[in-house]
């Protein structure tokens, strides 16, 4: 469904201000293609929308993608490399996510127009930002001249990415150390109304009795879906908005996590209300459910912002890939 003209407006107006006060990362610039490679942001999209179209649980796959690399090793596309003889373990061996095939596919089709130009890192970072156009329905900058890292190590995978048991300090303690503050947490969660999990990741939550955080009918929707874990079932997937569309970005999970129809302890977790932090955070939740173009423009300066985590650029150690899943001396 398309916006309304006025809100449009106020939407394009929320976002210039979210924008404007994002730090720019150290490098980083918006169309920085623009004369080494003018048609790489409109092959990235184009390739992206046409995923889309074809699958629309891809959308939430690419955002997962870049969300996993910013937070390990930086925004350097390390998520993205597959394992050598020299290094068995990398990020992509210790979680299995979706998208690999294909950001190699859009890797290939901007390499038809510009060799060795744009990087992996960029490209991951375009797809995210071109997967919330098609499937949050809202479109903002997204700053590049990312270079591509040459390290990719399985075991900093688990100490960079949020686990879904968190609680809220912990969340908010991870975060920190990535640069981001506690409403990037609340505003980059709602990345949740869409896409699939697994059950293994809830049935903790539902077994051997229901987290009483939970609502009570939820529970047991969920139940029908998700067995015990030893009667199997721990790969079977599960939406994460029983709400509305799973395919769709929107503030709906704002509303979820206040009815207590969410999946994960680490979404639950923001309506805590311990006098230190939760009180903070089931505001922000509160605020975001009541106004979505708000919501808009909060998530797009969180992407841009989290985008800037620990960049290479310039000079930096790095390099542009000829192909996202190996180092141009890959051995």
């Amino acid at each position: 469904m398309a916006m309304a003209p006025s809100k449009v407006v106020v939407l394009m107006a929320f976002m210039a201000a979210a924008l404007s006060s994002v730090s720019m990362a150290a490098g980083l610039q918006h169309g920085f293609y623009y004369s080494s490679c003018p048609q790489a942001e409109d092959t990235v999209r184009n390739v992206v929308q046409g995923m889309i179209n074809n699958d629309p649980t891809m959308g939430a796959a690419f955002v997962r993608l870049f969300f996993h690399d910013c937070f390990v090793r930086g925004c350097d596309a390390s998520i993205l490399l597959d394992p050598t003889t020299s290094n068995p373990q990398t990020e992509k061996t210790t979680i299995p996510l979706r998208g690999y095939d294909a950001v190699n596919k859009i890797k290939a089709a901007v390499e038809a127009v510009c060799s060795r130009v744009v990087s992996c890192a960029d490209i991951l970072a375009f797809a995210a930002r071109d997967s919330i156009v098609a499937s949050g329905g809202f479109n903002f900058h997204m700053p590049s001249g990312r270079l591509d890292g040459f390290r990719s190590i399985a075991d900093e995978v688990f100490q960079g990415i949020p686990s879904p048991a968190f609680q809220l300090q912990e969340l908010l303690d991870n975060f920190a150390t990535k640069g981001l503050n506690a409403e990037d947490l609340v505003v980059l969660s709602g990345a949740h109304s869409f896409g699939l999990t697994h059950c293994n990741f809830v049935t903790p939550r539902l077994y051997p009795t229901v987290d009483p955080t939970m609502n009570a009918t939820f529970a047991a929707a969920l139940k029908k879906v998700c067995p015990p874990p030893r009667n199997g079932g721990g790969f079977i997937s599960v939406s994460n908005n029983r709400v509305t569309d799973p395919n769709k970005l929107s503030n709906q999970f704002y509303h979820n996590v206040a009815s207590g129809q969410v999946l994960f302890t680490s979404d639950q977790t923001l309506m805590d209300q311990t006098p230190t932090t939760g009180n903070k955070t089931a505001a922000m939740v509160t605020d975001n459910a009541a106004n979505p173009i708000a919501w808009m423009a909060r998530f797009a300066g969180a992407m841009v912002k989290m985008g800037g985590i620990e960049v290479l650029t310039g000079t930096d150690p790095g390099e542009v890939r000829k192909v996202c899943f190996a180092t141009n001396n890959a051995s």
